[in-house]
């Protein structure tokens, strides 16, 4: 009974989300618990434009695989590399939670060094997992590809949550000689202990990640050893399918050739694919804030807590329909957008929104956020299940125009938020519009 239960394909749903939380849990878990880290920190509130930075040249690592898949097609070996990236950022993890207060001088000044080498290590294993995890995915059967990203949404939805149980950025407004200062409350625990909840989390995801190719070594086993009627009598057509996709050689070497892959409709997903990751992973986030903050702190952690939970439950919800229509794409990916658009202008306004001291206002702010992430996670989960079916070089592509729509989106927002300071903060306990 229990071989049958770890054979099921509940058990391998479970460590597949298990195993795509790793995938951006490193960076997610950076950015949630920068209110701490930048009141320890000597660079401040100038981390995040470090982050950004770090980020970005995290790039090297998909860069890198992609040469390589280029010019040695068939020689890399992705479960290898996955285990590499693993035991880095798994490593690194351990690290950061040690040293990430510890400073060095460098000209003169205090830096902190071993955090910014420590958040560049991250970012690269991060950045390098959509070129390595998704192409992985197609040993799978398509529906798996679905769980993949719900355990992604996960990578975003946990940190949050222990976040706001850590009490990251709660304040209270003191009257000081007549004018309300802004005091900001003690955490409820060190950024040191989320550090090691990062590193445990690190941990399950690779754990997960080795049972599954252990799952996969028995089923090869099985098939070689195992009667014919034993496997007939014993496993359903879907556990079939998936000991002839879960083996360590890919699948597609196991069917026919695959159909050319730059269609037009293939080009059209990828472009669908990189215009809502550069929304979701890097233009809205950057000024999440300038949406949120100006009706109340409690409307900031609501949109970010019910959009995490919302990345999920959308992708949850492609488990079971999925919209096959170019037509019908679209016209999600245009509703999607108008409520970026709103989203976009509410920081625009920023200091001062419409409906700022409505609860229309702050109910509009939180739903807006609410469907622009689900919608979104789904389109992304539609778009990687079709991308599946056109064979491991799509999947490769996938993963591409994830990372890159993420970077373009990043790089595009990062000098209008921090050097040309297009949006306007809100100033906490003041009324920031008494002049309008």
């Amino acid at each position: 009974m229990s071989g049958w239960c770890w054979r099921s394909s509940a058990v391998t749903h479970g460590l597949m989300a298990l195993f795509a939380m790793g995938s951006w849990v490193s960076v997610n878990s950076l950015w949630v618990e920068l209110p701490v880290i930048v009141n320890e920190l000597p660079e401040g509130w100038n981390l995040p434009a470090y982050l950004s930075v770090l980020i970005a040249f995290g790039n090297l690592g998909p860069i890198a695989v992609t040469v390589t898949h280029h010019c040695a097609p068939g020689r890399l070996n992705e479960r290898l590399l996955i285990h590499c990236i693993q035991a880095l950022a798994f490593v690194t993890s351990a690290f950061l939670a040690v040293f990430w207060s510890h400073t060095v001088v460098i000209g003169g000044q205090d830096r902190s060094l071993p955090f910014l080498l420590f958040t560049f290590l991250l970012s690269l294993v991060c950045c390098t997992s959509n070129v390595t995890f998704l192409p992985f995915m197609f040993r799978y059967p398509p529906q798996y590809i679905r769980t993949f990203f719900i355990g992604q949404g996960l990578s975003a939805l946990f940190p949050c949550i222990v976040a706001l149980g850590q009490g990251v950025g709660k304040l209270e407004c003191k009257d000081v000689n007549g004018t309300m200062h802004p005091e900001y409350l003690k955490e409820n625990f060190p950024a040191q202990n989320f550090f090691w909840f990062l590193f445990v989390m690190l941990f399950i995801s690779a754990i997960s990640f080795w049972a599954l190719t252990q799952r996969n070594a028995e089923s090869q086993q099985q098939q070689q050893y195992a009667p014919p009627q034993a496997l007939d009598a014993g496993e359903t057509k879907e556990e079939e399918t998936c000991q002839l996709q879960n083996g360590d050689t890919p699948a597609s070497e196991e069917q026919p050739p695959a159909p050319a892959f730059w269609t037009p409709r293939n080009i059209y997903l990828l472009v669908l694919l990189g215009v809502s990751n550069a929304l979701t992973n890097g233009v809205l986030p950057s000024v999440q804030s300038f949406t949120c903050l100006p009706y109340s702190p409690m409307t900031f952690h609501l949109s970010v807590v019910l959009g995490n939970i919302a990345n999920p439950l959308a992708c949850f919800v492609a488990m079971f329909v999925i919209l096959r229509s170019s037509s019908g794409l679209g016209v999600l990916s245009l509703a999607g957008g108008v409520f970026a658009a709103y989203l976009l202008a509410l920081a625009a306004l920023s200091p001062c929104p419409p409906l700022r001291e409505d609860t229309a206002g702050v109910a509009l702010v939180v739903i807006s956020w609410i469907v622009f992430t689900g919608l979104f996670s789904y389109l992304k989960v539609v778009v990687g299940t079709l991308l599946h079916e056109a064979g491991h070089a799509a999947l490769l592509w996938c993963g591409i125009s994830i990372q890159a729509g993420s970077l373009i989106g990043a790089l595009t927002m990062f000098p209008l938020v921090n050097i040309y300071n297009v949006f306007s903060r809100a100033k906490e306990c003041m009324d920031n519009c008494v002049h309008v």
